[in-house]
C-alpha cells in the first residue's frame, strides 16, 4: 500500500467512525424518599407495601423502589461510561409505587425537581428530551387532556431543556416536538401516551385527548414533506405486557390509532423508545404485507421494584441503563448496549455497573434496524438458546429460570403483535406450535424407550 492510499484509507475510516453517535436512555427511576435500611424489614420503604425487604442494602431491595443512593449511582455510572453523549432521553415515572394519599401534588413536583437537578448537575451541557410517565402526576395515571398545574410546573423545571414552542404544547397536553439537536432534517417527537393508558379514567371517553393524535399526524406529515427523520419517545407503550398474558396498556381505540399512525408515517420514523415495563423488551410493527417497518425499544428501569400485578411471577429486575448507537446521517439505530447493577452483589460488596450485553453480539445481527429486530424475533421464536438469553436479559439478569413453552408464547406474541386481534391469534398459533414442538421433542425419547423395552 502506498503512502497516499494509506492516507485515504485513514480518512475513510475516520469518516466511518464519525457517522456513529451515541445517546443514553433512562427510564422508570421511581425514587422512594422513604427508603431507609432498618432492622424491621416491613418498614424499609413505603413502596414495598409492607412486603418485607429482607435483603435491603444501600443500593436498594427488590421489593422497594430506588433509594437516592441508587439514583445517584445510576447517573454517575452514565457519566463514567459515556461522559459526553449526543443527548439523553428520559421517559418518566419518577415517583414511588405508593397510594395517592401518601404523595400529593407537591411531593410529585419535588421528586421530579430533584431528579431533574441530579441529571442537570452531572450532565450540565447535554440536551435532555424528557417525557412524562403515568406516575408523574397526582392522582397517578390520571393525566388530563388539557392545561393543569403539574404540566405548567414541570415545564418550568425543564425550562433549560425545552424550546419556547415546546413549553407551549407541553403545558397544553404534556407533549412537544423539536429539531433533534437543533439540526435540519432530524426531529424528536415526545408523546404523552399516558393519555391513552387504560387506567386513565379522565380521558377514556375522548376521541383524541389533547388533540395529540391529530398533532402528531400533522408533525409527521410535515416531516415527510421536508424529508425529516424522526425519533419518537414516550412512556406507556401500546401492545401487551410480556410477563402477563393478554395484559394491554392502551385502551383499544387508542391502540388502534397509534398503530395507524406508525403505519402511515413509518418511512420517516427511525426509532421508538419507551419505558413503563421496567423490563428489557421490544415491539415490532409490520405493514399489511407483514414486512417489518418499525421497532419500539422498551428499555429497562432503574428501579428494581417487584411488580404487584396479579399473576406476574418473578416480577423484579436489576437496575438497568442503556446506550443507543446510531448513524448520525440516517438516524438508523446501529446497536443497543445495556449496562446494569447486580443489586445483590452491589449490596454485599460495592456497586459496580457493568455491561450486560450488546445487541449485535448477543443476537448476531448486523444492526438494530427493523429488519434485524425481526430477525432477532424469529430467532427467539425458533431457537431456545436465543429465547433463554432474551428471557434473562428481559429482567436485567435477575430471573435466570428456564423460559418454557408458555413463557415462549408470551414473549414472542408480545414482541410480534401490537394489534389486539393479531395478538390473540398469535397466542393460539404459537401455543399450537409449542405443543407440536414438544411432541417432536418427546418422540425420540418414546422411540428409544420402546426400543429398549
Amino acid at each position: 500500500m502506498t503512502a497516499t492510499s494509506f492516507f485515504l484509507s485513514c480518512l475513510l475510516f475516520k469518516g466511518a467512525l464519525a457517522l456513529t453517535g451515541s445517546f443514553w436512555h433512562i427510564t422508570d427511576l421511581h425514587w422512594d424518599p422513604t427508603y431507609e435500611v432498618t432492622d424491621q424489614p416491613e418498614l424499609v420503604c413505603a413502596s414495598s407495601g409492607k412486603r418485607p425487604a429482607l435483603s435491603a442494602g444501600r443500593f436498594g431491595d427488590y421489593v422497594c423502589d430506588s433509594p437516592w443512593h441508587l439514583i445517584n449511582s445510576s447517573v454517575y455510572a452514565m457519566k463514567s461510561i459515556l461522559p459526553d453523549p449526543d443527548f439523553i432521553i428520559w421517559t418518566g415515572d419518577d415517583t414511588p409505587h405508593v397510594p395517592n394519599e401518601d404523595l400529593g401534588e407537591e411531593a410529585v413536583i419535588n421528586i421530579i425537581s430533584n431528579l431533574t437537578s441530579a441529571i442537570t448537575e452531572i450532565f450540565p451541557h447535554t440536551k435532555v428530551y424528557s417525557a412524562l410517565g403515568n406516575h408523574d402526576f397526582h392522582p397517578k395515571s390520571q393525566l388530563p387532556a388539557g392545561p393543569n398545574t403539574i404540566y405548567n410546573r414541570t415545564a418550568e423545571l425543564w425550562n433549560h431543556w425545552l424550546e419556547l414552542e415546546s413549553k407551549q404544547t407541553f403545558k397544553k397536553g404534556g407533549y412537544y416536538t423539536e429539531k433533534l439537536l437543533n439540526r435540519n432534517g432530524y426531529r424528536m417527537l415526545v408523546l404523552n401516551t399516558n393519555l391513552y393508558y387504560d387506567q386513565n379514567q379522565v380521558t377514556q371517553n375522548m376521541d383524541d385527548p389533547a388533540d395529540q393524535f391529530n398533532w402528531a399526524d400533522q408533525i409527521l406529515t410535515e416531516a415527510a414533506a421536508i424529508k425529516e427523520k424522526v425519533y419518537i419517545i414516550g412512556h406507556v407503550p401500546p401492545g401487551f405486557f410480556e410477563k402477563k398474558r393478554s395484559k394491554p396498556w392502551f385502551a383499544p381505540k387508542y391502540n388502534r390509532r397509534y398503530l395507524d399512525l406508525i403505519e402511515k408515517h413509518h418511512s420517516v420514523i427511525l426509532g421508538q423508545f419507551f419505558g413503563h415495563h421496567h423490563t428489557d423488551s421490544f415491539r415490532m410493527f409490520y405493514n399489511k404485507d407483514r414486512l417489518p417497518i418499525s421497532t419500539m425499544f422498551l428499555s429497562p428501569g432503574v428501579t428494581p421494584w417487584e411488580t404487584t400485578l396479579p399473576g406476574v411471577v418473578n416480577g423484579a429486575n436489576n437496575p438497568g441503563i442503556r446506550v443507543f448507537e446510531y448513524d448520525t446521517d440516517t438516524l438508523l439505530v446501529k446497536d443497543v448496549v445495556t449496562y446494569y447493577l447486580n443489586l445483590t452483589h452491589a449490596n454485599a460488596a460495592r456497586g459496580r455497573w457493568e455491561k450486560e450485553y450488546r445487541l449485535t453480539e448477543s443476537f448476531r445481527v448486523p444492526d438494530a434496524s427493523p429488519a434485524s429486530m425481526h430477525q432477532t424475533l424469529e430467532r427467539l421464536a425458533n431457537e431456545h438458546c436465543y429465547l433463554q438469553k432474551y428471557y434473562e436479559f428481559n429482567s436485567v439478569s435477575y430471573d435466570l429460570t428456564d423460559c418454557g413453552s408458555d413463557c415462549r408464547v408470551d414473549h414472542v406474541c408480545a414482541a410480534r403483535e401490537v394489534d389486539f386481534d393479531r395478538y390473540e391469534d398469535c397466542l393460539v398459533k404459537e401455543g399450537a406450535a409449542s405443543v407440536f414442538s414438544g411432541r417432536l421433542l418427546f418422540l425420540p425419547i418414546a422411540v428409544s424407550l420402546l426400543a429398549s423395552w
